[in-house]
């Protein structure tokens, strides 16, 4: 069996892809696999540390505004240029593999390749990670056979003939994420002395996300009384928030330990140490909080195409199982007031995390990559 994986731009679109590598290597360990994304994303690097083979081909993307006019620009003319060399060298790759099947995870490397597929009569599933189906998923899901959605509200934006292929998975997650332990703390490098205190994780995602590390940086002194922060910020702040912490009191600063990234091997255990989680509300997050059953306070990008993290973050809100906090409102003063509200009080940190848990659909991984076999299997 042969599959190729296409998908890429941000770390949304390939943990997907990856969480599905991994359920396809359980389905079936002699299953060969390729992924093609773009030279410029960060799948070539996640790939390979996956240990599939990579190959990149040219990509473009279409910034939109609400001015059709601003959209005609020398960066978006030079990118629509790409896309057929991006058909071309899709095409070429895939005819030298011969793949049974193709796994669309969206962002626009995967137009490219899901045209090439479709001349070549292979069978696509594409999976749509968010409440709102973005535009590349829209394209490729036109020559899918399933277009896979990770929430059902997300069939109600679909065109009927594409409704009709439409199947509710939910959120590839990766294994590692699964599998976290909270008995080592230590490891994240906080203090033995403090293990009776609840604990923070935040996360602006793969990057960090600089109006969430802002804010912590600004109540940090108030928040660490009582509390351990495990604070993913991303490379660009990491030294200037040193620098903060440093300032503080060794018993304090100790409390607030800091990761430009965390690792994919140590993601479960920040996880399961988590008494809350504090972050972005990319799809990938929202599904994480809820097949882990962790209370959440959103603070979600805006603006996005379509407001689509404050979708996603709005569906766990409207669960019970989430707060959110507007970007424009994200201070020290109201993030410290949110975090607050809900760890001085453990029956609604109970409460939150029952209801996220309450939306977990765990399966996907699984399910998509039976879905992939069948498809490959029948071409």
């Amino acid at each position: 069996m042969k599959i190729v994986i296409t998908g890429g731009g941000t770390g949304g679109h390939v943990a997907p892809a990856l969480a599905v590598i991994d359920a396809l290597r359980i389905e079936d360990p002699s299953v060969q696999l390729l992924y093609i994304g773009s030279h410029r994303g960060i799948e070539a690097r996640l790939a390979a540390d996956a240990g599939v083979r990579f190959t990149g081909i040219a990509t473009g993307k279409l910034r939109r505004s609400s001015n059709p006019l601003k959209m005609i620009n020398r960066r978006n003319l030079l990118d629509v240029a790409r896309v057929p060399l991006g058909f071309v060298q899709a095409l070429r790759t895939m005819k030298a593999f011969r793949p049974d099947a193709v796994l669309s995870t969206g962002g626009y490397v995967c137009v490219p390749t899901v045209l090439a597929a479709n001349i070549l009569r292979v069978p696509i599933i594409t999976h749509e990670q968010t409440v709102t189906v973005g535009l590349a998923n829209r394209i490729a899901g036109r020559f899918a056979r399933t277009i896979a959605l990770a929430f059902p509200e997300s069939q109600a934006q679909l065109p009927r003939s594409l409704a009709k292929k439409a199947l509710v998975t939910g959120n590839p997650l990766r294994k590692e994420l699964l599998a976290g332990n909270s008995d080592h703390p230590e490891r994240f490098g906080f203090h033995p002395d403090d293990d009776h205190l609840p604990l923070v994780y935040v996360t602006g995602g793969a990057q960090g996300a600089r109006v969430i590390n802002n804010a912590i940086a600004d109540c940090a002194a108030e928040l660490v009384q009582g509390t351990r922060v495990l604070h993913q910020c991303g490379t660009a702040d990491a030294e200037a928030l040193r620098h903060t912490r440093d300032l503080l009191q060794l018993d304090d600063a100790r409390r607030w330990q800091l990761r430009a990234f965390i690792e994919r091997e140590e993601i479960g255990d920040a996880w399961s140490l988590a008494s809350l989680v504090v972050a972005r509300a990319g799809a990938g997050t929202v599904s994480e909080a809820c097949a882990l059953s962790k209370p959440v306070v959103f603070v979600p990008l805006e603006p996005t195409s379509g407001d689509e993290q404050l979708k996603n973050a709005q569906r766990s809100a409207d669960a019970g199982g989430a707060l959110i906090v507007r970007q424009a409102d994200c201070t020290g003063v109201s993030l410290l007031a949110a975090i607050r509200s809900v760890l001085q009080h453990p029956e609604r940190l109970a409460t939150m995390g029952a209801a996220n848990g309450s939306l977990a659909m765990p399966d996907a991984s699984k399910q998509l990559a039976q879905l992939l076999i069948k498809l490959g299997s029948q071409h």
